[in-house]
């Protein structure tokens, strides 16, 4: 049994993490930012036996007071902005949690006890618009988005830790990973409760999205979470990727979701001209051999029936 300090606790990774590390009989602690925490009360039923420590990535004294009270042996830091949306609109806020968050974290990691395990998730963003194809551990970073470039420099600050103090600080490389605990903001979520809607007939409306063309590699976030433990228990620190192999557009997204409820998605799907990015990565596909050879870990769920059960899981809660 571990004691395991989980940021990000209330959202899709984290929540799904905490149920597998108390299933495992992990004693788990978990930062969430506020008393008022609109989250608080579902992660507490999600996982009653969740220790909460009030805490933020922003203010580095609460995270030494959070590591005292609850004395990890591993941290797994997913908190973070994760829309890439909100970049462009408040970059420096995206940077002071996203990239400066984890350097707080390390650095409050490496004062009190830098015999800590750290996992840092990344994100495939970094390697913006690759010019290697698939993406893997040694890929160079090229982040097209404050986010990606907020994650690119956590990324290398965890690195930088581990090398330069030696200490257990691991990065996953993780490649788009979905569940229907995914926000309503993201483009899988958006489009599985527009399908759902329209086929019970509570919506009328188009679903307006943006470009249709870009291809990412979707993954079923919690297959994702169950490769973070096997990373902790090896001797030796390093960076994982985790993807399916597999890259799918937007548009086949939209397809599966509407196909799903018998509908044909050119029928309800608009253009948004205020829905284009500054800038967007066409195109990431990830190789997550390491992962399987070091790790024993394998995905689980390809993307036909993970945008399926997104889609039974929305008309399933109307």
């Amino acid at each position: 049994m571990l004691r395991a300090l989980i940021t990000g606790v209330t959202g899709q990774d984290g929540s799904y993490l905490a149920e597998q590390l108390t299933t495992a009989g992990d004693e788990v602690f978990g930062l969430i930012r506020g008393q008022a925490n609109p989250r608080r009360e579902w992660i507490q039923n999600l996982v009653p036996t969740l220790r909460l420590i009030e805490g933020d990535l922003l203010d580095q004294s609460s995270l030494y007071r959070a590591i005292t009270i609850a004395d990890p042996e591993v941290i797994y830091n997913l908190g973070a902005i994760t829309y890439i949306g909100v970049s462009w609109n408040q970059p420096t806020l995206m940077s002071e949690v996203t990239g400066l968050g984890p350097l707080r974290m390390l650095e409050a990691v490496h004062s009190i006890n830098p015999d800590i395990k750290f996992v840092q998730a990344s994100t495939s963003e970094m390697f913006g618009n690759a010019r290697i194809t698939p993406q893997r551990e040694t890929t160079p970073l090229a982040p097209l988005s404050p986010y990606g470039a907020a994650k690119a420099f956590a990324h290398h600050l965890t690195i930088n830790y581990r090398e330069s103090y030696n200490m257990h600080a691991s990065t996953v490389i993780m490649f788009n990973h979905e569940s229907p605990r995914r926000g309503l903001e993201f483009v899988t979520r958006k489009v599985a409760n527009a399908a759902a809607k329209i086929a019970s007939g509570d919506r009328k409306e188009l679903l307006r999205l943006g470009s249709l063309t870009p291809c990412r590699d979707w993954g079923w976030a919690p297959a994702y979470m169950r490769a973070l433990p096997p990373i902790v228990g090896r001797d030796e620190p390093g960076d994982y990727v985790l993807a399916t192999g597999e890259a799918h557009s937007v548009k086949e997204l939209c397809q599966v979701a509407f196909e799903s409820v018998g509908l044909n998605h050119e029928d309800w799907i608009g253009y948004d001209p205020n829905m284009i990015r500054p800038a967007d990565v066409p195109h990431l596909l990830g190789h997550a051999e390491k992962a399987k050879k070091l790790l024993g870990w394998e995905p689980t769920i390809r993307f036909k029936e993970i945008v399926e059960r997104m889609v039974r899981a929305e008309r399933e809660s109307s």
